[in-house]
C-alpha cells in the first residue's frame, strides 16, 4: 500500500514558505503604493479613482493575505500531521518487528 501513496513532506513545507512570502510581496507592494495619494496625481475625478482603488486594493489585500494565512496553518497543520504519522508508524513497526522476534 506504502507503493501507491506517498507524501513529500519538504514539498509541504515549501509550499507553506511559498505562501508566507506571497502574503509578505502583496504586503510590500501595498505598502509601496500607500505613499501615492490621490490628490497627486491630477483632476478630482482621477484623484477620486486614485483613492478608490488604493481603498479597494488594501480591502483586497487584506482578505487574501488572510485567506492564505489559513491555508498556509492548514498546509502546516497536514505536515505536521503526516510527519506524526509516518513517525508514529515507523516505532510500531520498530516494535512488532522487536516483539515477533524475541527481542532478537
Amino acid at each position: 500500500m506504502g507503493g501507491h501513496y506517498k507524501t513529500d513532506t519538504d514539498a509541504l513545507g515549501k509550499f507553506v514558505a511559498s505562501l508566507e512570502a506571497s502574503v509578505d510581496e502583496l504586503s510590500s507592494a501595498r505598502t509601496a503604493l500607500a505613499h501615492i495619494r490621490g490628490d497627486q496625481i491630477g483632476t478630482a475625478r482621477l484623484d477620486e479613482a486614485c483613492d478608490t482603488f488604493q481603498d479597494r486594493w488594501r480591502y483586497g489585500t487584506e482578505q487574501l493575505s488572510e485567506q492564505i494565512g489559513d491555508i498556509s496553518e492548514g498546509v502546516k497543520e497536514n505536515k505536521l500531521s503526516y510527519e506524526k504519522l509516518e513517525n508514529d508508524l515507523a516505532d510500531a513497526l520498530t516494535k512488532f518487528q522487536t516483539s515477533t522476534s524475541g527481542g532478537k
